[in-house]
C-alpha cells in the first residue's frame, strides 16, 4: 500500500472573491482578489505549510474556476486526486467584506447546490481513508445528500478499522477529526434545531477530536459553557474537545483529564476569516508530533492569529519559521502582504 498520508480532510471548497480594499462596502469595491476557499481545503492548505502529506476530498463545477482550484491545491502542496468535477453544478464563490476588527460578512453562492455536497460514498478511497493518520471532516459534510452519507461511511471505516486486533502495520492514527463548522444556512429544509443535533452526535460517535466555537458547540451538545460543552464533547465520544472562544482563547480539555486553557496571542487584525483553518492545520501538525496539550493550543492558536493579521485565507496560511516568530515576539502585527505561495525549506 502507497505511504499514509499525514492529513486528509473532506469536504466544501469554492472560490474566495474578497475585496482588495480594506473598511469598503461590498457594494463600493473596485477590485477584487481571487484565492482558493472552503474550510477544510484550507485546513489542508494550512497543514501541507507545517510540512505535512496532505489531501482533499472535494468536488467542484465542471468550469473553469473549478480548474483553477484543482491548481491551487497542486500549488500549495495538496494532492487533488481526489477533488473531482461536477458537471451539474457550477463552482461556488463567496464574497466577503473586511471591517476590522471584528466583523467580516460572508455572502456564499452556492445555488442550486453546491458540488463539494456530492460526494458519493461509494466513490471514496476508504483505505486511503483509513489509514490517513488524520481524517479531517466537517459538519457541513453532513448538512445534505450524498455527503451526508458519504462523511458518515468515511467515519465508519475508520472506527471499525481502529478497532481490528489485526490493522494493518503503518496505520499509526492520531486523530479523526469533527469541525463542528456549523452553517445553518447550508442544511437541507427542516428543523435544524432538531436535525442537526442528531447528525452531530451521529458523528461525535465516531471522533476522536472536536473542534468549534461556542455556537457550534451549542448545536452539538446544547451547551455554551466552554467547560460544560467540553465535558458534554467528551461524553458524546471524543478523546479530546477543542471549544474556540474568539477573544477570550481556546480551551482543550483531554479525556485523560489534561487541559489547556489558554489566552489568544495578541494581533493587530486585517482579517479574522480563516484564522479558524489555519487553527485548524497547525493543530493537525502539534497532534502528529505528539506535543503536549499547552504547547499544541499556543501554537495553533499563534497560526491562527498570524491569518487574523493578513488580507487572504488559504495563502496566509503560515509556514512554521512564522508561528514559532509570533510565539517567540509574543504579538502579530498587521502583515497585508504575505505569502501567496510555496517556499522550499518550509516544514518540519
Amino acid at each position: 500500500m502507497p505511504e499514509p498520508y499525514d492529513v486528509i480532510t473532506m469536504g466544501r471548497i469554492g472560490v474566495d472573491l474578497y475585496p482588495l480594499e480594506v473598511g469598503v462596502p461590498l457594494a463600493r469595491v473596485e477590485t477584487f482578489g481571487k484565492f482558493l476557499g472552503g474550510s477544510p481545503a484550507n485546513v489542508a492548505v494550512a497543514a501541507a505549510r507545517q510540512g505535512r502529506r496532505t489531501a482533499l476530498i472535494t468536488r467542484t463545477g465542471q468550469d473553469p474556476f473549478g480548474a483553477y482550484l484543482h491548481q491551487e491545491l497542486e500549488r500549495f502542496g495538496v494532492d487533488p486526486r481526489w477533488a473531482t468535477a461536477v458537471a451539474e453544478y457550477p463552482t461556488p464563490v463567496t464574497f466577503c467584506e473586511i471591517f476590522p476588527p471584528d466583523d467580516f460578512p460572508l455572502y456564499f453562492y452556492r445555488q442550486p447546490k453546491a458540488p463539494d455536497l456530492e460526494i458519493h460514498a461509494p466513490d471514496l478511497d476508504l483505505d486511503a481513508v483509513r489509514h490517513a493518520r488524520i481524517f479531517w471532516m466537517t459538519g457541513t459534510g453532513l448538512s445534505a445528500e450524498p455527503s451526508r452519507s458519504a462523511t458518515l461511511a468515511a467515519l465508519r471505516a475508520r472506527s471499525e478499522s481502529a478497532a481490528r486486533a489485526d490493522r494493518p502495520a503503518g496505520a499509526d492514527r492520531t486523530a479523526t477529526v469533527f469541525d463542528l463548522d456549523w452553517r445553518p444556512m447550508f442544511w437541507d429544509g427542516g428543523d435544524h434545531s432538531t436535525v442537526a443535533p442528531a447528525r452531530y452526535r451521529e458523528a461525535l460517535a465516531h471522533a476522536t477530536v472536536a473542534v468549534g466555537n461556542v455556537d457550534e458547540c451549542a448545536i452539538a451538545t446544547g451547551e455554551r459553557e466552554p467547560y460544560a460543552a467540553a465535558r458534554a464533547l467528551l461524553a458524546a465520544g471524543v478523546e479530546l474537545a477543542v471549544v474556540k472562544q474568539g477573544p477570550k482563547g481556546v480551551l482543550a480539555v483531554h479525556r485523560d483529564g489534561t487541559t489547556a486553557d489558554c489566552p489568544p496571542l495578541p494581533v493587530e487584525v486585517v482579517n479574522g476569516l480563516g484564522a479558524g483553518d489555519a487553527f485548524g492545520g497547525a493543530l493537525c501538525h502539534g497532534l502528529l508530533a505528539g506535543w503536549p496539550l499547552d504547547r499544541l493550543v499556543q501554537y495553533a492558536n499563534a497560526a491562527g492569529a498570524i491569518v487574523a493579521s493578513r488580507l487572504a485565507c488559504s495563502s496566509a496560511m503560515p509556514f512554521p519559521d512564522e508561528v514559532e516568530g509570533a510565539l517567540a515576539a509574543g504579538a502579530v502585527t498587521a502583515d497585508p502582504g504575505a505569502p501567496t505561495g510555496p517556499r522550499t525549506g518550509a516544514g518540519s
